[in-house]
């Protein structure tokens, strides 16, 4: 059925009324708290109760460093050198079935698209930090915000001026280089094997990790029962637009009539809002990680990115968790064994100290061809809102992503490159 069109977009919830939140992962969650902070009514749906969205299977980081959206001249330049079969870590699968996605990615990697995205994800990026610290403070338990930066380390003489070369020229926001500390070369050159006393690398100050995914998905969900918000797992199939109200349709019936709805579902929001007539180029880009539970990793060294390898090793208090890999593929595509193995031969040839078998995880990062989020509301059905395509940076734009939802439904002062983020950038000229 044809979707009536309405451009007007949503009025301003002025007065508590209630919002359906669709998706619990880190996006959902912090807006659903933010939201019922504000006096909203709150109910958060999401059939994910094992915890294996990527928002809880990353590596932990804030990467307010990351500033440059990947569809980059750059990175388009160097994708023959980080080939999987070359020992990098990109790879697409069944490339046929994601080909117009790819298309609308070259398409965004020009230099004067890349920059206009660059500019927008620097500024979300500034408020990351920020953001995090001001919701942290709101949970319960200790600090789930670790604020020690990161280390970027190389494997040789070579490896390690280029890399650093690149470093020195790079945007990298609110984040600033600065030199590996005598304890860190000392606990590096202690516990990464043969290698450590080899590895040259640098510091970056002003980003952080979290303690631990667990840990921080169970505060915020005590801090969300503390503010009423209602929780039901089950899984939304679709939206359904009615003149002046949108309703959810989930495998349990038609969900009550909300004031507002917002879409947080990850790589689940392309059929619910392409029902409702929105553009969604949503690909299923995919991680890889391994987490040992047994290991003698320092506690003192924060996430380390060892680039030469394209992995990152961060410590959680659940265990010490090697991440890599950027795999397109459509969502139902089986894991790839291979990519486990490769990262289970890096933690060897590094010499990590763990032991015993590790635990295997794969997730989808929702993933748009620009390499940002989208932010706003369906052009058609006004009640409805989103929050979705933060690939990467998930975990690092979650609680700015929060704030920004909160400013918008209640009608407060928005930034002018706002608007940059909706998904009508998506939709044919």
């Amino acid at each position: 059925m044809p979707v009536p069109s309405d451009t007007s977009g949503p009025a301003p919830l002025t007065r508590p009324g209630s919002i359906l939140v669709i998706g619990a992962g880190i996006i959902g969650r912090c807006c659903a708290l933010q939201l019922a902070r504000q006096g909203h009514a709150i109910t958060l749906l999401d059939d994910d109760t094992g915890l294996q969205a990527p928002s809880w299977g990353n590596a932990g980081h804030i990467a307010i460093e990351q500033t440059s959206p990947l569809a980059s001249p750059t990175h388009v330049r160097q994708a023959w050198s980080r080939w999987y079969r070359r020992g990098g870590p990109m790879d697409i699968r069944r490339p046929w079935s994601i080909a117009p996605w790819l298309g609308r990615f070259l398409r965004a990697s020009r230099a004067d698209t890349h920059a206009r995205g660059q500019a927008v994800l620097r500024a979300m990026l500034a408020e990351a930090m920020p953001a995090w610290q001001r919701l942290d403070a709101l949970l319960p338990g200790s600090p789930q915000i670790l604020p020690h930066g990161h280390l970027v380390v190389w494997e040789s003489a070579a490896s390690a001026a280029a890399g650093y070369g690149h470093w020195q020229q790079a945007d990298t926001g609110e984040a600033r280089l600065r030199a590996l500390s005598a304890q860190e070369q000392m606990e590096l050159a202690r516990h990464v094997g043969a290698a450590g006393s080899g590895l040259q690398g640098i510091g970056f100050a002003g980003s952080a990790q979290i303690r631990d995914p667990v840990q921080l998905a169970a505060a915020l969900d005590a801090a969300l029962a503390s503010h009423g918000v209602r929780r039901a797992n089950t899984h939304v199939q679709s939206l359904v637009h009615r003149g002046s109200h949108t309703v959810a349709m989930t495998a349990d019936g038609e969900q009550p009539r909300h004031d507002r709805i917002l879409v947080c579902a990850g790589v689940r929001a392309a059929p619910l809002l392409a029902g409702l007539g929105e553009t969604v180029p949503l690909v299923a880009e995919r991680g890889y990680h391994l987490q040992w539970s047994q290991h003698h990793w320092p506690e003192a060294l924060p996430p380390v990115v060892f680039e030469d390898r394209s992995v990152i090793l961060t410590r959680f208090d659940s265990g010490l968790r090697l991440a890599g890999f950027v795999e397109f593929a459509p969502r139902d595509t089986p894991p790839d064994p291979g990519k486990w193995q490769r990262l289970a031969m890096h933690a060897k040839a590094l010499g990590l100290p763990v032991r015993g078998e590790p635990r295997a995880w794969t997730g989808a990062r929702p993933t748009l061809p620009d390499y940002l989020p989208a932010l706003g509301h369906a052009s058609r059905a006004p009640d409805v809102l989103y929050a979705i395509g933060h690939q990467h940076l998930g975990l690092t734009l979650a609680a700015t992503t929060a704030e920004l939802v909160g400013r918008q439904l209640q009608g407060q002062a928005l930034p002018d490159w706002l608007p940059a983020l909706a998904l009508s950038r998506f939709k044919p000229a």
